[in-house]
């Protein structure tokens, strides 16, 4: 989840709420204390600071950072560098099992803060196959946008994080497949909807989003032959400076990332989704991509006539395995008490 205080705010409320925030940084440094271990992850050019908050949990530090550094290397490996220069990860033990969900501020500066529970019972099998961390990374990636736009941050983040994972050898693309099979169609209009921007179901916003994400992946790909897809959108405005520190309208993210892929696929399906529903065939778009359930799994046909857009969505274009590249990986751990 998003933190969405930044969006659509009068000039003294922006202040105030960013007065909040570098308060609130100040807040996770000093908490840093003798009861909450704390770890740097430096990957590529940027830095991931960690604390993890005292209070019981079946899991060790050491299990926690490769969690962490899992996460990162996912991200990364999609976006082909980590987001923003610095994040503060605050890791708060919580009751029960798993990770119980996280939320991600924009700092200042290309710096974000992360907050996430785990639960005092969770194993490291359920860190291995948690998909919170990641989706709340991907958050890190996007700029803020007004209120009404927050399918667009959820959206990227749900449709992101499995491919993410895939792409760093974090996921069985079989299952991704499966998962997003089964689930995409919340994402799907019901009576009475008034477009992406108008109807903030649950559904909407999150499978909403994931949907126009995978509408759009499959249209750039098939405009440039395959050459490009949506992280290369997505990248492109990234790197125009477009991560959460920032606040931007949508039509300029959008824009940003038709430019970098040469094709207005983005504007152009943001004006036909916005303000009214849109049908969309999803049996038609898997029998197209070559994935059929078979069984409560998934099958795929190498023959079907976007298979090859399938496997670039998947895998990427051009990459040479789905392992993280040597500079994507964590290159120091710092563990300590302060």
């Amino acid at each position: 989840m998003r933190s969405g205080l930044c969006m659509a705010l009068s000039l003294s409320a922006r202040i105030s709420v960013t007065l909040a925030l570098l308060f609130s940084f100040c807040l996770l440094a000093y908490a840093a204390r003798a009861d909450a271990m704390t770890s740097t992850i430096q990957i590529g050019k940027s830095r991931i600071d960690v604390v993890i908050e005292d209070g019981p949990l079946a899991v060790s530090h050491a299990d926690l950072l490769e969690w962490v550094r899992w996460a990162a290397e996912s991200v990364s490996t999609y976006y082909r560098r980590y987001p923003v220069a610095h994040v503060s990860l605050r890791i708060i033990p919580s009751e029960g099992e798993g990770v119980k969900g996280g939320k991600t501020f924009g700092g200042v500066n290309d710096a974000g803060l992360i907050r996430i529970r785990v639960g005092s019972q969770t194993t490291v099998a359920e860190l291995k196959s948690d998909w919170t961390l990641t989706h709340e990374m991907v958050h890190l990636a996007f700029p803020s946008v007004p209120e009404n736009h927050h399918w667009i941050e959820e959206g990227i983040a749900t449709y992101v994080e499995p491919i993410a994972r895939v792409r760093a050898g974090h996921f069985d693309p079989t299952v991704m497949w499966a998962e997003v099979v089964r689930d995409m169609p919340q994402g799907l209009p019901a009576a009475g909807d008034e477009g992406l921007d108008n109807t903030h179901t649950w559904g909407r916003t999150y499978w909403g989003g994931a949907l126009f994400c995978l509408l759009a992946d499959i249209e750039i790909h098939r405009e440039t032959r395959n050459h490009k897809g949506l992280e290369d959108a997505l990248i492109g405005i990234l790197n125009s400076g477009g991560n959460i520190s920032q606040d931007w309208n949508l039509e300029k993210a959008l824009s940003a990332g038709d430019t970098a892929t040469g094709v207005p696929v983005l504007s152009r399906l943001y004006e036909n989704m916005k303000d009214k529903p849109a049908n969309v065939d999803l049996v038609a778009i898997w029998l197209q991509l070559g994935i059929q359930r078979q069984d409560g799994r998934v099958v795929f046909d190498d023959h079907a006539q976007l298979a090859a857009v399938r496997k670039a969505i998947t895998f990427g274009n051009g990459a040479p395995s789905s392992t993280p590249a040597a500079n994507l990986r964590p290159t120091a751990f710092f563990a300590g008490r302060r």
